[in-house]
């Protein structure tokens, strides 16, 4: 059976017929194994989106430290919370911050939610030949103020592996422990009460520990919460007034109420 015939000028193509690939490298035995970030997640609360994330990073079955914030300050509007390879998503996140505070000071202005949407996408497809070859996914989740609504609001978006943005009305969650936490929000959103929308701050904060000490729980790369190995999450809340960081000991407090 004959080749089929090359198209002109598709380089691809030429690339197939000499059986190259500008993907693909070779496995090798000796290459080490990549650090992995797990769990985050970020949903509506009635004062703002909190995002949140567990604080371990893992490399196959072994656990590189529990100390990791997954959750990044980019500006006073804007987190990104990071799943994948670290390496990877650290730097994208000091591109973003960089860039959008060069906008800020050269323009006078901030950069809108659209374009600092897309940033992140740009990023993202510029990492395909990593992605391709499996040793550079990063799968994040961007929390932004939208100041062309009325009133302004704070939105969730995520992301796939190739930078295909996707607008999340309520929540989104992403890393290893994503399908546990999905799972828990969507109950939450149609049968429990409150719903995540119609929680006051220390709700909000309580529900997000447990959504994390229940992943924890079916997956062995989450981190989860344990107040008593002082092991706690990284959380954030964003507001169209900034972003607000609870700490270790709000987040004991928050837990020690409820079992009180």
């Amino acid at each position: 059976m004959s080749e089929p015939t090359p198209i002109p000028g598709d380089f691809f193509s030429l690339l197939a017929r000499h059986q190259l690939s500008p993907w693909r490298g070779e496995p090798s035995a000796a290459a080490p194994v990549q650090t992995q970030a797990t769990t985050v997640f970020a949903f509506h609360l009635a004062e703002g989106v909190l995002v949140a994330g567990d604080r371990r990073a893992t490399a196959g079955n072994l656990i590189v430290t529990d100390q990791v914030d997954k959750v990044i300050e980019l500006d006073a509007t804007s987190l990104l919370a990071i799943a994948g390879v670290p390496a990877m998503a650290f730097e994208m996140a000091r591109v973003l911050q960089t860039s959008f505070e060069y906008y800020r000071r050269s323009q006078l202005q901030s950069l809108s939610l659209p374009a600092r949407v897309r940033a992140l996408a740009r990023l993202l497809r510029e990492n395909l030949p990593m992605t391709m070859q499996g040793v550079g996914v990063v799968l994040p989740l961007f929390a932004g103020v939208d100041f062309t609504a009325s009133p302004p609001a704070p939105q969730i978006y995520f992301y796939d592996p190739l930078g295909a943005q996707f607008h999340a009305v309520s929540y989104a969650a992403s890393g290893s422990g994503a399908a546990t936490v999905r799972s828990i929000l969507s109950f939450q959103e149609r049968y429990g009460q409150p719903r995540p929308a119609a929680m006051d701050l220390t709700s909000a904060v309580r529900f997000a520990l447990r959504l994390l000490q229940t992943a924890a729980e079916f997956d062995s790369a989450t981190g989860g919460v344990d107040p008593a190995a002082h092991s706690f999450a990284t959380i954030k809340v964003l507001r169209t007034t900034g972003v607000e960081t609870i700490s270790q000991e709000q987040q004991a407090k928050v837990l020690g109420d409820a079992h009180d």
